[in-house]
């Protein structure tokens, strides 16, 4: 959590990361500023058409308030002009920083811009670098955190549903897991509440598809689909789900006869945990020849005269049945 900005350093950079969590700490320090200092008000700037003339006005006393809470976005675009006057304001205020006015400067990362960053940073400011979510453990303890700033709880395998779906769209990531919050009062969310939410994303309704048929229940898997097509979905979405689930079963089995390493797999372990209990029954070649018919049912759906939805059910029937010939 970052210290309440007046606290310390009257300039603050949030630097790189993820372009959500780097907006949201904008935000909180914003928010945090304004709260300490409830008569400064709020001043936004962009350093790529702001010049120091703009800078030096937000920074000084108005006749609404003596000081002002200043935002100011892409200082990877500042000028020379702008930059100088940035630092200039960094080390007046260090001599009295309580009554100075606060400065967040937002920087998108990257190495553009450093210069005046490291001259900020010997000045006196201090640098917040923001994560990134790169890893699918960073955007499940992203998940995690957020649940957690909600002081509530979230099942595994949920958050696992969340970054599968999600993971790639930081702002929907947080926002669902912020309406989940509010209107369930499930402690921890489960799987199923989740899936309420999103039973109308396609790669959603393929998982569902897949584990029902990778549990042998052929006819309520292939009803699931059809239902899923009916309202719209794309057959190839589904196709893609049901590679994807046959996939990580793969690696999951080719993880615990010890071909690859944990490491090598790149699978989260809930994940690799999940796949390696549905292994039961599964043989190398039950796998490969399920593997092999959604390459096929792929190629029915992007072919005219193809048959996706037959395709599926063939697919979905080769799963229930583990693979084995029929």
């Amino acid at each position: 959590m970052a210290k309440k900005a007046g606290a310390g350093a009257p300039v603050r950079i949030v630097f790189g990361g993820d372009p959500y969590l780097n907006d949201q700490m904008v935000r909180d320090l914003c928010h945090q500023a304004l709260d300490a200092h409830r008569d400064a008000e709020l001043i936004e700037l962009d350093a790529a058409t702001a010049d120091r003339y703009d800078f030096d006005e937000a920074v000084s006393p108005s006749l609404l308030s003596d000081l002002a809470v200043v935002k100011l976005t892409n200082l990877q675009n500042a000028d020379d002009k702008l930059a100088e006057a940035i630092v200039a304001y960094c080390k007046e205020s260090a001599a009295d920083p309580q009554h100075a006015s606060i400065v967040i400067c937002q920087h998108e990362g990257g190495v553009k811009g450093k210069r005046v960053i490291d001259q900020l940073e010997r000045a006196g400011a201090r640098k917040d670098t923001v994560p990134d979510l790169k890893k699918a453990d960073a955007k499940l303890n992203f998940v995690i955190q957020r649940f957690e700033r909600q002081h509530r709880r979230v099942d595994p395998m949920a958050a696992q549903q969340l970054v599968a779906v999600l993971g790639d769209k930081t702002g929907e990531l947080a926002a669902l897991c912020d309406q989940l919050c509010f209107d369930f009062d499930d402690d921890p969310i489960g799987l199923d509440r989740v899936n309420q939410y999103m039973i109308g994303n396609p790669q959603v309704t393929g998982f569902a598809v897949a584990d029902t048929a990778v549990a042998g229940r052929t006819a309520e898997a292939i009803v699931q689909m059809r239902s899923a097509v009916e309202q719209g979905t794309d057959p190839i979405a589904l196709i893609g789900a049901l590679a994807m689930k046959l996939r990580s079963m793969a690696k999951a089995s080719a993880v615990r006869s010890g071909a690859i390493s944990q490491a090598e797999a790149k699978m989260n372990p809930w994940v690799l945990k999940n796949a390696q209990r549905q292994l039961s029954g599964w043989t190398s070649d039950g796998m490969s020849r399920c593997i092999g018919l959604l390459a096929w049912a792929d190629e029915q759906s992007k072919t005219n005269g193809g048959d996706p939805v037959y395709a599926l059910e063939r697919c979905i029937t080769a799963i229930s049945r583990k693979g084995r010939a029929e």
